[in-house]
């Protein structure tokens, strides 16, 4: 497994389709995942550090993960099969619970827990991105620094 940081969300052209991109930690590789407009907006949300006037799906788990005493270790990606990414939720008591990339960012993202990427999984989808090529990524992170989650179309409530 390697760890991996979320750099952020965008909308894809021409398919207007949300990504969430993340960052191979120590390693040149990025991983593009696609998403729904929802998930892009409670990521967004999460890397702002916005909070909505009423909870959205993500911070009501992490609450009730808090209430009952529970602590997510770790977020895992861990399969590519048939262009669907799938995702573990790893929790302080051994117990691991399948989820969707996208909701385990979100939630990861609230709750401060580190994200892990297979070999397989990178291996397979992850770009490499050479130094020479890290001023155009670095343009992609004030594109993001500049998006909202206004920008994706959809309200909270």
């Amino acid at each position: 497994m390697n760890e991996l940081d979320v750099v952020g969300v965008r909308v894809e052209m021409p398919s207007n389709q949300p990504i969430v991109l993340l960052r191979e930690v120590g390693g040149d590789r990025y991983l593009p995942i696609w998403i729904g407009p929802g998930e892009a907006t409670a990521i967004a949300f999460a890397q702002q550090g916005m909070a909505p006037a009423r909870p959205l799906t993500h911070d009501l788990f992490k609450d009730v993960l808090e209430a009952v005493g529970q602590t997510l270790t770790e977020v895992r990606i861990t399969d590519l099969r048939e262009g669907v990414f799938y995702a573990e939720l790893v929790f302080a008591s051994g117990v691991e619970v399948s989820a969707r990339p996208s909701d385990a960012i979100a939630l990861a993202l609230r709750t401060g827990t580190p994200i892990y990427g297979s070999d397989g999984v990178l291996d397979d989808a992850g770009i490499a991105i050479p130094d020479e090529q890290e001023d155009e990524v670095e343009k992609f992170r004030e594109f993001l620094d500049q998006i909202s989650p206004e920008d994706f179309g959809t309200s909270s409530q």
